[in-house]
């Protein structure tokens, strides 16, 4: 199986890899994904936990925290495949720790970082399916746990179109805990025994809850930073993709003449953005200011500023900041971002219609109305109207949200006893 595996992610890596050079994603930590380790590496069966993206490393700070408590005198290794990712996960490590990025799935790259690292355990955050990493790890019989599992449609109907591929790569994983009954059934059609899935919930719902009242001292500072006045509302669109600031800008048009004192902030998902998005500020009458050059003059002062967030891990300090959130990927069809950061921070969420990656958080969200759903450039101004223009209606979103987020926390608890259980046998 191995050399099909390997010509399977040969040709892959043929066609994909001349595109990853051009779009000029090669980053100084290509070499790990190589195999190339530190020749000195002494981890002593260290926990290996893998999370692709920001959204994983994010989801896996409780669990990394849970880990620590349970076994202090384990190293871990955290491997990413992005360079976002690896720069969010750079704040779980400590001294001892190795952060990397996930070798290329070959197998004679991936047999050669398993022997060097010599993990006790992999934990996969989400789903991951990487055939000769994961047949590597069952050959040296390291456990395998995927956490906050989930199969979305499309990797579904993937999944399906090559279960006899995918089917014995999945018996090689210990233990799937998913985030809900669909995911579980999903895993049930695709091969994988009903003894080794388990329903866990979904950790993103374990999030810190902001506990202040008003304007605390976290408000203030993200506030102040931005020179806003007491009557000055700000409005935070976080996770934003291509073709999507478009429709915001035009709804914030749209805003404007009822709401003077609305300040929009821009967070793209992917900071390399910000320039562009700043060049489509200043095309609709808009001055941009980037929050890296923001420093002693008053960017209120300007006239119709937009903010835009150009640098990574400070848009929940934004969040915080903000009097309405609108969760960006939504209004386009990426599948949407995590709707739970905002309400964590106690403010009212609206997303778009695409929120297919975050399929069962969303329909709690409607069901409870916890948050609002927005289709298009003048149902997002609309809503935002609504929203701002009454305080009850801003309040009961806020309040609804943050008692979903209490009543469904406990997945990290739940997965730190099924790897307790797998360390132990």
């Amino acid at each position: 199986m191995f050399i099909i595996y390997d010509l399977i992610f040969l040709i892959f890596a043929l066609i994909y890899l001349p595109i990853y050079s051009f779009k000029g994603k090669f980053h100084h930590g290509f070499l790990r994904r190589l195999g190339f380790l530190p020749p000195d590496l002494n981890l002593d069966r260290p926990i290996w936990i893998h999370a692709v993206s920001v959204g994983e490393a994010v989801s896996i700070k409780g669990l990394v925290g849970e880990l620590r408590k349970a076994y202090p005198h384990k190293k871990l290794v955290i491997s990413t495949v992005t360079a976002t990712g690896n720069k969010i996960a750079q704040g779980l490590v400590v001294n001892g720790d190795l952060l990397t990025y996930l070798p290329l799935d070959f197998s004679f790259i991936v047999s050669k970082v398993i022997k060097k690292i010599n993990p006790s355990l992999f934990i996969i955050a989400e789903t991951e399916i990487w055939p000769n990493l994961i047949t590597c790890l069952h050959k040296q019989k390291v456990p395998i746990i995927t956490v906050n599992g989930r199969i979305s449609d499309s990797s579904y109907s993937g999944y399906r179109t090559i279960k006899f591929l995918i089917r014995p790569i999945l018996k090689k994983v210990s233990k799937f805990c998913v985030q809900s009954d669909t995911d579980a059934l999903r895993l049930r059609n695709l091969g994988v025994a009903k003894e080794n899935i388990q329903v866990t919930g979904n950790v993103k719902f374990d999030i810190n809850l902001n506990l202040e009242a008003g304007l605390g001292p976290k408000v203030l500072a993200g506030r102040n930073k931005l020179w806003l006045g007491l009557d000055d509302k700000l409005w935070v669109c976080g996770s934003t993709h291509a073709n999507e600031e478009e429709i915001i800008i035009k709804a914030y048009k749209e805003i404007l003449p009822s709401f003077p004192n609305l300040k929009l902030l821009l967070a793209p998902r992917h900071p390399e953005r910000s320039r562009d998005i700043g060049r489509l500020v200043s095309e609709n009458s808009f001055m941009p200011v980037f929050i890296s050059n923001i420093s002693g003059s008053c960017p209120t002062c300007i006239n119709h500023p937009v903010f835009i967030l150009d640098v990574m891990g400070e848009l929940l300090d934004y969040y915080a900041a903000a009097d309405i959130v609108f969760v960006g990927g939504s209004l386009v069809k990426t599948g949407g971002h995590n709707i739970l950061e905002p309400a964590s921070q106690k403010k009212p969420v609206v997303f778009g219609p695409y929120m297919f990656n975050f399929r069962d958080i969303t329909r709690l969200f409607l069901e409870n109305k916890a948050g609002i759903m927005a289709r298009n450039a003048d149902d997002l101004a609309v809503k935002i109207k609504e929203i701002l223009g009454a305080n009850l209606l801003a309040k009961q979103l806020v309040e609804r949200a943050y008692e979903l987020i209490i009543s469904n926390k406990g997945a990290t608890r739940k997965n730190i006893e099924v790897i307790k259980y797998l360390i132990s046998n």
